[in-house]
C-alpha cells in the first residue's frame, strides 16, 4: 500500500497549524513549570518531544520535583494517557489494512486529542504522509513553545515566573467552564473531582498520599462513578 505523497504531507502540515499555534501556547505553560522545579532547557525540550502529552507531562513535574518512585510516575501515565489506546484503535480503522508495522508505530507516536480530531475527521483513507505532516507541524509546537518557556523561566524574575505560572490553571478553566454549561454529567464530575482532591489535600492520613497517587486515585473513582451513574448511549442507526 501507498504511504501517501508530498501533496499528502502538505496538506497535514496546512491542516495542523491551528494545533501548531495552540500547542505553544500550552506548552510555553509547560516549560514555565519545568523551569520551577529546576529542569534544564534541555530536559523540558526533550520531555516534550518524547512524550507530546500535556496532562501527562504537567502530572508528571510534581512526582519529578520530589524524586518519587518509577512506578508512581509509570501508573500515572498510564490512568491519564489510557484514552490514547481508545484514540489510536478508532485511527486503525481509517487506515489501509495492509500498512505495515513501521508505519501504524510512527503514527501512534502524534496520537493526542488534536491530532486524533483532526485525523478521524479526514475523509477517505489516512495515509502515513498526511498523519506525517499533522504529527511534525504539531510536535514543532509543542517542543518550541516548552523551549521557550524554559528558557524564559530560566532568566526571568521569580516573581514574574510564578505569575506566569498560572497560564495552566488558566488553560484547564477554559477547557472545562464550556463542558460544564452543556452537560450536567461533566459538571458533576469536575465538582466530584474537586471535591475528592481537597479530601485528599487536607484529611488526616489521605494527605499523607503522594500527589501521583491522589490523581491516580481521584481519576479512577470519579471516572467509574461517572461510567455508571451516567453512561454514554450508543446512537441508534437506522
Amino acid at each position: 500500500m501507498s504511504a501517501g505523497t508530498i501533496k499528502d504531507f502538505r496538506d497535514g502540515c496546512r491542516d495542523a497549524i491551528p494545533i501548531c499555534l495552540g500547542y505553544i501556547a500550552v506548552s510555553f505553560a509547560f516549560g514555565i513549570e519545568s523551569s520551577k522545579i529546576g529542569m534544564s532547557v534541555l530536559e523540558a525540550v526533550m520531555t516534550s518531544l518524547l512524550n507530546v502529552t500535556s496532562a501527562g507531562q504537567f502530572s508528571a513535574l510534581d512526582v519529578i520535583a520530589r524524586n518519587g518512585s518509577y512506578i508512581e510516575l509509570i501508573m500515572l501515565q498510564i490512568v491519564i494517557n489510557l484514552r490514547y489506546s481508545l484514540m489510536s484503535t478508532a485511527l486503525s480503522q481509517k487506515l489501509d489494512t495492509h500498512l505495515g508495522t513501521l508505519h501504524r508505530m510512527g503514527i501512534s507516536y502524534g496520537v493526542t486529542d488534536e491530532i486524533f480530531g483532526v485525523s478521524i475527521l479526514k475523509q477517505g483513507t489516512l495515509y502515513p504522509m498526511y498523519s506525517y505532516g499533522l504529527i511534525v507541524t504539531s510536535v514543532f509546537g509543542w517542543v518550541l513553545g516548552t523551549g521557550l518557556g524554559a528558557t524564559a523561566g530560566a532568566i526571568m524574575p521569580s516573581r514574574i515566573i510564578s505569575c506566569l505560572g498560572l497560564a495552566i490553571y488558566g488553560m484547564f478553566v477554559a477547557i472545562i467552564i464550556p463542558d460544564t454549561r452543556t452537560s450536567k454529567a461533566v459538571m458533576y464530575v469536575v465538582i466530584s473531582a474537586m471535591t475528592l482532591s481537597t479530601v485528599f489535600t487536607y484529611a488526616p492520613l489521605l494527605k499523607e498520599i503522594s500527589s501521583g497517587f491522589r490523581i491516580i486515585i481521584v481519576t479512577v473513582v470519579v471516572a467509574a462513578l461517572a461510567a455508571i451513574i451516567a453512561p454514554v448511549k450508543e446512537e441508534s442507526h437506522e
